[in-house]
């Protein structure tokens, strides 16, 4: 059984490539691999460390995000926006919503679910806990790796923009994920974890594709989700043992950050004079998440470095980007030699 994605032209011309990873996407699928041992491989590395910060409150999270099935509604995770965004809006979920979704939730579980569980629909201070919980488990599961993630996706992303602009559209959604995701025009044609068999229409708002380094099994999928649905399709690099490096020992000193920096400027402000020097003409927003750090602690580092002569901003729009100047590539530079 399949799930079939339906293509218009339209929906064709208005199909995308997500610019990154979506971090708390990530820690969903994350939660889910922290519950069994499938690709030990590529991921045991992880698990190891991550087991150390398994703290007795993430079993709420866990029961709400199981290893196969529907997460609870309430807990979206899967938008787009910095972590600290998402996670505040979390805490800011009401009371009815969360019952509610529970009693749906529990519809789909004839083992029902924990007192811990139950007691959110009761008590919103559960909610901003469980909240706490989320924003734990981003720091210890993704956070720490983040940069390598980051950087193997823009490896990722390269290749495929050129198989798009070579091949076309057709091309991309043929090499997404080939064990599980299959392109017999006009119909993407999916192997979802949960068996799910039905027929998706797009109504011409086309598909976002976006990458993941911990879904490297089945796509996950949102065909409600607005403006655009969309599925996710595994990071792919060429480089022998390139997806198990982001999980080595190396991953969590930050080497992304040459020390030398990170001693003159701090190891937040050199994170972000790096993202500067690696993503050149970036948004704020875009600098906060690839820096992991909120928004606004993104927008005072980079007045900071612009102040200091290191970096430039311009102004597309509403947005403004920033860029390195020669003398911040030339600190940067000699940091890492």
């Amino acid at each position: 059984m399949t799930l079939r994605i339906h293509f218009t032209a339209e929906d064709l011309a208005r199909t995308r490539l997500a610019s990154a990873p979506r971090p708390l996407l990530e820690l969903e699928i994350a939660v889910r691999l922290l519950q069994e041992r499938s690709h030990p491989v590529r991921f045991d590395a992880w698990r190891s460390r991550a087991a150390r910060h398994m703290a007795p409150r993430m079993r709420t999270l866990c029961e709400l995000i199981p290893a196969t099935g529907a997460a609870v509604d309430f807990l979206d995770l899967s938008g787009e926006g910095h972590p600290d965004d998402l996670v505040d809006r979390l805490r800011g979920t009401p009371a009815g919503r969360v019952r509610k979704d529970l009693q749906q939730w529990a519809t789909d579980r004839p083992a029902g679910f924990s007192s811990d569980v139950r007691s959110l629909g009761d008590d919103p201070s559960l909610v901003s806990v469980l909240a706490d919980t989320v924003a734990h488990a981003h720091q210890h599961f993704i956070a720490p790796y983040w940069s390598r993630i980051d950087r193997l996706a823009q490896v990722d992303r390269t290749r495929r923009l050129r198989q798009l602009a070579g091949h076309g559209v057709e091309r991309l959604l043929s090499g997404l994920n080939p064990r599980y995701i299959a392109w017999h025009p006009p119909v993407l044609h999916l192997t979802m974890a949960s068996g799910r068999d039905a027929d998706v229409r797009l109504g011409g708002r086309g598909l976002l594709l976006i990458p993941t380094l911990f879904g490297s099994h089945y796509p996950a999928l949102d065909d409600t989700a607005e403006p655009q649905p969309w599925i996710t399709y595994p990071l792919h690099d060429d480089r022998p043992g390139a997806v198990s490096a982001v999980f080595t020992a190396e991953a969590l000193t930050g080497s992304a950050v040459p020390p030398a920096l990170t001693a003159l400027l701090g190891r937040t402000r050199a994170t972000v004079l790096r993202v500067i020097g690696d993503h050149p003409a970036c948004t704020t927003g875009q600098l906060a998440a690839h820096a992991c750090i909120a928004l606004a602690s993104a927008s005072e580092h980079a007045t900071v470095l612009r102040r200091a002569g290191l970096t430039a901003q311009t102004r597309d729009g509403k947005s403004v980007l920033h860029t390195l100047t020669p003398a911040g590539q030339v600190l940067l530079d000699a940091g890492t030699g």
